[in-house]
């Protein structure tokens, strides 16, 4: 099998910081459920430093992961850090015993969050804190000022370096600018998920990175099976084939595609080299429906 590595995806300006443009998101470390430690804790640790041999500088992660496992495994594997990585974590919920995520955004609450990235992670100051606001399936619509301002003070008191937001509207972005200078937004985004393209191309302007959630996220199972047809014939995976996707779908996507398995980040790793023609992206935009209305039948 071919190993790719981040390198060829390019670079992007995360906080002011270069970092390449395919990534790793942490999320799958934990155990079922995103609760408790990984069934086996040696290979997520190896999942991780192997991260970084191919050339990723860009982890995403949270102190409710687990909640702390993750956190705690990166500062294991990776800690003192090489000086490029960018470590980008979210608060605004926490973890109940059953699993749940209720929110947690009052000031107080954040500083904890804050306070535990800061200590489980093993850092002074986080690079990127993203105010995770809340919503599933999509975000709702409500003022974020509260806990961006509380977040802005623990960027005053040196405790953040930069501000990100996650899961918000177009709205709520331009609330959370007029407090703080917002470097990243991470919204659920993908080949067929694709509400957010005016969004991406407005922060592109404006060199603000956007990190899309759930690559395969949302898809109809005729959408799956048109996706694994084109994978098919170009003698890949999906997963590869969606990542390709997005990497050509504007230059300020950072991706940060999770797994739990060495095998799979490397077959990840392929799409940062993988090129798509013409031909093969006009097929893939009419998998995710562009230019045609949604019914409801």
């Amino acid at each position: 099998m071919t190993i790719g590595t981040a390198e060829p995806s390019g670079t992007y300006l995360l906080g002011g910081r270069p970092v390449f443009r395919l990534g790793y998101g942490a999320m799958q470390l934990a155990g079922p459920h995103v609760m408790g430690p990984p069934a086996d804790r040696g290979e997520a640790v190896a999942v991780l430093r192997r991260a970084v041999e191919l050339g990723v500088n860009h982890i995403d992660t949270s102190d409710y992961y687990g909640p702390h496992v993750v956190n705690e495994l990166i500062r294991d594997a990776l800690h003192p850090y090489p000086e490029e990585l960018v470590i980008v974590t979210k608060v605004g919920a926490r973890r109940t015993p059953e699993g749940d995520w209720p929110e947690a955004l009052g000031a107080d609450e954040l500083r904890s969050a804050v306070e535990d990235n800061l200590r489980n992670l093993g850092v002074d100051a986080l690079d990127v804190v993203n105010l995770r606001m809340p919503g599933f399936a999509a975000p709702e619509e409500r003022s974020l000022a509260e806990p961006f301002e509380a977040l802005a003070q623990l960027q005053q008191e040196g405790l953040i370096t930069h501000l990100g937001v996650s899961n918000v509207t177009t709205q709520m972005l331009a609330e959370a600018q007029s407090i703080a200078p917002v470097v990243c937004v991470q919204n659920h985004y993908n080949l067929v998920h694709r509400d957010d393209d005016p969004m991406i191309d407005a922060l592109a302007r404006e060199d603000i990175a956007y990190v899309p959630f759930f690559p395969l996220g949302g898809f109809t199972p005729l959408q799956s099976a048109a996706l694994e047809t084109v994978a098919r014939r170009l003698e890949t995976t999906p997963m590869q084939v969606a990542l390709t996707w997005l990497l050509a779908r504007s230059p300020n996507l950072l991706l940060i595609p999770g797994t739990s398995s060495v095998a799979h980040l490397e077959e990840n790793m392929v799409a940062s080299a993988r090129e798509l023609g013409p031909l093969e992206l006009q097929e893939l935009d009419r998998i995710g429906g562009t230019g045609e209305p949604d019914v409801d039948l």
